[in-house]
């Protein structure tokens, strides 16, 4: 067991000469299939007036969400991210990120914005 001291913060004192500090790991959420996912597109004005394309509700591992975006950036041409469970696309290509999604068999729809 390596002796990583920050994972043990808040560990006091143990008079247990057995005593084995187990750390909580956060399990990472698995991805649902295209099909069970409900995806929203949103357009989003960002700071000086630019507009972005905004894709909500992936429900997965972070891994599966940058793959998403990785795709969607690369269809549309332009540039982007993908984090906190979103999606964020440069300009208003909420049509084309649409049936993008649709295609790759996402349930979809635009909203809001």
């Amino acid at each position: 067991m390596a002796n990583d001291w920050k994972e043990r913060l808040g560990v006091v004192f143990s008079t247990n000469p057995d005593f084995q500090y187990e750390t909580d790991k956060e399990d990472e959420a698995t991805t649902l299939a295209p099909e069970r996912q409900n995806l929203k597109v949103w357009l989003d004005r960002l700071k000086g007036g630019r507009v972005a394309t905004v894709v909500r509700g992936f429900v997965g591992s972070a891994d599966d969400l940058a793959t998403l975006g990785k795709e969607l950036k690369k269809s549309c041409g332009v540039g982007g991210t993908a984090k906190d469970g979103e999606i964020i696309i440069q300009g208003d290509h909420r049509d084309r990120v649409v049936e993008l999604l649709t295609k790759a068999g996402y349930r979809c729809k635009r909203a809001g914005g």
